[in-house]
């Protein structure tokens, strides 16, 4: 399976700005500039897209080793908080934090960190980062 989305690029790095596509069309020319990166303005920007992926795979591979478990959750709700530190001349991404608040009947809180933990190990998006990655794992 290959996924694909496109950025387009006007400009110097500061001042230009650019707009992002996916396969799907849920991006369709979405905007992107060094104020919607560094700034407040309106507008998407990579670690907000990253963030979101990461999200929602570890979500998605929650639900299925909760399933795999026999367990059905009545929601799963995760935020990732994605980091951009400054590194040499450029920047990285040094961390993705989840924090996820859960529903699930008929689970300790133990087995529970355990199926959470191995989600968060074996998400394909968790294991492409090359950042720390935090689990804040609770049942509600």
């Amino acid at each position: 399976m290959i996924r694909k989305a496109k950025a387009v690029w006007q400009g110097t790095g500061r001042d230009g700005t650019g707009h992002l596509s996916s396969e799907s069309g849920v991006l369709a020319d979405t905007p992107y500039s060094f104020k919607t990166r560094f700034e407040n303005e309106k507008g998407t920007n990579p670690e907000e897209l990253i963030a979101a992926a990461h999200a929602g795979c570890f979500t998605m591979a929650l639900a299925f080793g909760l399933q795999l478990a026999g367990f059905t959750p009545t929601e799963l709700a995760t935020e990732a908080a994605v980091t951009l530190d400054p590194e040499g001349k450029g920047f990285k991404i040094s961390k993705s934090a989840l924090t996820l608040r859960a529903k699930v009947p008929n689970l300790d809180d133990a087995g529970f960190a355990k199926i959470a933990g191995e989600a968060e190990k074996n998400c394909p998006v968790s294991k492409v980062l090359n950042a720390t990655i935090t689990l804040d794992a609770k049942l509600i």
